[in-house]
C-alpha cells in the first residue's frame, strides 16, 4: 500500500517539470502527508496540465458521506477494471500524484519501522492517482494506485504504489485515451535498480510531524540486505 508521501519540491521546479501551466497557490514543503490531508495532482484540462491541490482518500460522486475517503487511499492496479469506484475512472479520470518519496513499515517484532523509498537521482516522480469530484460540496479528492512491490520494496512490504515514466505522463493524463488494455501495462513495479531505501525517524509515524527530520536518514541495519542510503 501506500500509506504517507512527501512533497519537497518548490513549485518553480516542478510545474516545468510535469509542464504544468500553473504554480500550486499557497505551497508549503510537505514531509509528511497523511490521508485526508490535501496534496499536490497533475490533470490535464481542454486548456493543458494543471498542478491542483486535492485531498487523498478518494470520495465517489455516489458517496452518501465523506468520511468513506478514509478507507480509498489506494486502489489495486489489478481490480481497476472491475471495482465500480474505480472502473469509470480509469477510464478517463486520472491524475499524477506528485512525490519525491513515499513511506512504508516493516514489522520488527511488536514495532513498525518506517522506511522511506526514494529514485536515485533524488528527482521527483509521479504516482499513478485517479480523482472525483463530490457534487455535494465540491469537495475533489484523489487515491493512488499499487501494484506488487518489486525487489527493494518487498523486504518490507509485498505492496508499492506505482510509479510511472515520464514517457507514459501524457497517455495517462489524456481523458480521451480509453485503451484500458495500454494503461494496464503502466501499472507494473518499478525497476528495483532506480530506486533506494532507507530506515527514517518513527516521528513519521504521527501526522501531526511534517518536518525535515522526517525525511532524514537513520544508519541502516546489519543483516537486512537491501538498504542503504
Amino acid at each position: 500500500m501506500c500509506g504517507r508521501f512527501s512533497q519537497t519540491q518548490d513549485p518553480g521546479e516542478l510545474a516545468p517539470r510535469f509542464e504544468a501551466r500553473n504554480l500550486v497557490p499557497d505551497w508549503t514543503p510537505r514531509y509528511n502527508i497523511a490521508p485526508t490531508q490535501n496534496a499536490a495532482v497533475v490533470l490535464a484540462l481542454a486548456e493543458g496540465r494543471v498542478l491542483q491541490l486535492m485531498r487523498w482518500g478518494l470520495v465517489p460522486f455516489w458517496a452518501r458521506d465523506e468520511t468513506i475517503g478514509a478507507k480509498m487511499i489506494n486502489a489495486r492496479s489489478e481490480t481497476l477494471s472491475q471495482k465500480p469506484a474505480f472502473r469509470k475512472l480509469f477510464e478517463r479520470q486520472r491524475c499524477l500524484v506528485v512525490a519525491d518519496g513515499y513511506y512504508e513499515w516493516r514489522k520488527s517484532g511488536v514495532l513498525k519501522e518506517p522506511f522511506r523509498f526514494v529514485l536515485n537521482s533524488g528527482e521527483p516522480f509521479a504516482m499513478a492517482g485517479l480523482y472525483d469530484r463530490w457534487p455535494l460540496t465540491g469537495l475533489e479528492t484523489f487515491t493512488v494506485i499499487t501494484t506488487q512491490a518489486n525487489e527493494l520494496a518487498r523486504s518490507v512490504h509485498d505492496r508499492m504504489p506505482v510509479l510511472l515514466e515520464p514517457s507514459q505522463y501524457a497517455a495517462w493524463l489524456d481523458f480521451k485515451y480509453h485503451d484500458i488494455a495500454a494503461l494496464e501495462r503502466f501499472l507494473a513495479p518499478f525497476p528495483a535498480t532506480r530506486m533506494k531505501c532507507f530506515r527514517v525517524s518513527p516521528r513519521v509515524n504521527s501526522p501531526r510531524h511534517d518536518d525535515p527530520q522526517c525525511i532524514t536518514p537513520l544508519p541502516s541495519q546489519d543483516g537486512f540486505p537491501g538498504f542503504n542510503a
